[in-house]
């Protein structure tokens, strides 16, 4: 993609040099955005993320943040439990700026040395998975991203995901660990509900490779109805039928397997989709006779 020189943008920092703050560091770059200090906990990392922009960039190591010029813009983009101690150390600068971390879990709150030394605080967190620096770059367009914090710091934050060409939304700093647990249930979660599903087609005497190529299809066609309709609409088979003798058989099955994570987990969701199928109207001695057995 090539880079539009039209306008030109903010002065940028990134401290973090891993996935996420790479494929930041490359796509703000690409939107004008001025890359000019890329911070890594090793140098060598930090200098091949610096390597993928298409301008000179000043690389240091963590361990050399006091050497920081100060930039309109600071992206901490570390692990989590880096966070607070890259803001004391950013504190100790002769500067005030504007400063975003990354993190889904953590509020603004955990820049509190900043925000008492006048900096802007607030945290920015893409709804993607970012497996691959490179592809997610290209990703950012069209994604969600949570911001919030300060007045400024917001304000700010939801520019940038602007000229990414994304979607913002905010919430109370409170709700960061409940916000970031839902990302969790549709992301890593539904990651690990899929390989029980590869588990137990490999009972059947699948190899996990094709049980994987098998079921991919049929997640993929949820994930489009999902974008379509509601979940009590797009739920279908067994618990939207309320299909009492298959539920039985199911259950019957997984004991003999002695699948218990995967018994557990048809449970457990078997009781979620019921209360979707009871929306849809469902008869209510069908819902009984199927939480009975569930239970």
């Amino acid at each position: 993609m090539k880079k539009n020189h039209s306008t030109q943008r903010p002065g940028l920092t990134i401290i973090g040099a891993g996935r996420l703050g790479t494929a930041l560091a490359i796509a703000l770059s690409r939107r004008n955005y001025r890359v000019k200090t890329l911070v890594g906990r090793r140098l060598a990392k930090a200098r091949k993320s610096a390597a993928l922009l298409d301008v000179p960039v000043e690389v240091l190591a963590a361990k050399e943040i006091a050497k920081l010029q100060p930039s309109d813009l600071t992206i901490i983009a570390t692990p989590d439990d880096q966070i607070a101690s890259v803001s004391r150390e950013l504190a100790k600068l002769d500067a005030t700026s504007v400063v975003l971390h990354t993190s889904g879990a953590l509020s603004s709150a955990v820049l509190i040395e900043l925000a008492r030394k006048g900096w802007h605080t607030g945290s920015i967190h893409p709804l993607i998975s970012v497996s691959n620096s490179e592809s997610a770059a290209n990703e950012f367009e069209g994604s969600y991203w949570c911001v919030e914090g300060s007045r400024h710091a917001v304000r700010v934050g939801k520019e940038l995901v602007r000229v990414l060409r994304g979607k913002s939304f905010s919430i109370s700093t409170s709700a960061k660990p409940l916000y970031h647990a839902s990302a969790v249930m549709s992301s890593g979660n539904v990651v690990a509900l899929f390989d029980v599903a590869i588990e137990m087609l490999t009972k059947c005497g699948l190899k996990r490779s094709e049980a994987r190529r098998i079921l991919l299809p049929l997640f993929e066609s949820n994930s489009a109805n999902l974008k379509r309709s509601d979940t009590s609409d797009a739920l279908t088979g067994t618990f939207a039928r309320g299909d009492v003798a298959t539920v039985q058989r199911h259950l019957e099955a997984l004991s003999k397997s002695r699948l218990k994570d995967a018994e557990k987990l048809y449970r457990l969701l078997g009781l979620r989709s019921l209360k979707l199928s009871e929306q849809n109207g469902i008869d209510r001695e069908l819902v009984k006779r199927i939480t009975k057995e569930l239970t």
